[in-house]
């Protein structure tokens, strides 16, 4: 497996990915990474594919999205979305692209990520639920178990508040995706 920063060649097959992994909520994430894509510059956000078998197996994205905190508004990343293609599954294909975004943001000096989630999941990556750590959510459709946070190195403890998803997050109704039947 190889992992490495998504080249404008891998736009479908990163596509493909995603409408395979979320099944009925597929062309939503989908069309939110396209979206997302063109927020990410070289020095804010990430977007990540792990390839196998040279195919494009699974990807993530980390982009810019603030956290509104007493002093001032901080810079954060969202984890959002992760997607594996489902036969690659418990493979070590995620772990290792988060792992290795998680690395990369930390030497960018990001003080937090934050992503929605199983935590029984992500727990292993040393995400916690948010409101233990004094934040947010930015919207009440988010579990709270579902919300969780990482402090990185960049951390400081008076950097608590409301996260502030990117706006196209609100545009693609992508928070908190929820059943379309509902």
């Amino acid at each position: 497996m190889d992992l490495r920063e998504e080249l404008p060649s891998d736009r479908q097959a990163v596509r493909d990915v995603h409408l395979q992994a979320f099944g009925a909520q597929g062309l939503v994430v989908a069309d939110l990474v396209d979206t997302l894509r063109d927020t990410i510059t070289p020095e804010d956000g990430l977007s990540l594919v792990a390839e196998h078998d040279r195919q494009v197996a699974g990807h993530v994205m980390f982009t810019r999205s603030l956290l509104d905190a007493p002093r001032r508004l901080v810079e954060v990343q969202v984890l959002s979305p992760l997607a594996v293609m489902p036969e690659l599954h418990k493979r070590g294909i995620g772990s290792a692209l988060v792992r290795h975004g998680l690395g990369i943001l930390a030497e960018r000096a990001v003080p937090l990520v934050f992503l929605e989630g199983d935590p029984g999941c992500y727990s292993r990556f040393g995400f916690v639920p948010g409101g233990d750590l004094g934040f947010r959510k930015p919207s009440l459709r988010i579990p709270d178990g579902a919300f969780q946070a990482l402090s990185l190195p960049e951390y400081e403890p008076w950097m608590t508040g409301t996260l502030v998803y990117a706006e196209p997050f609100w545009r693609h109704d992508a928070v908190s995706l929820r059943d379309p039947d509902a």
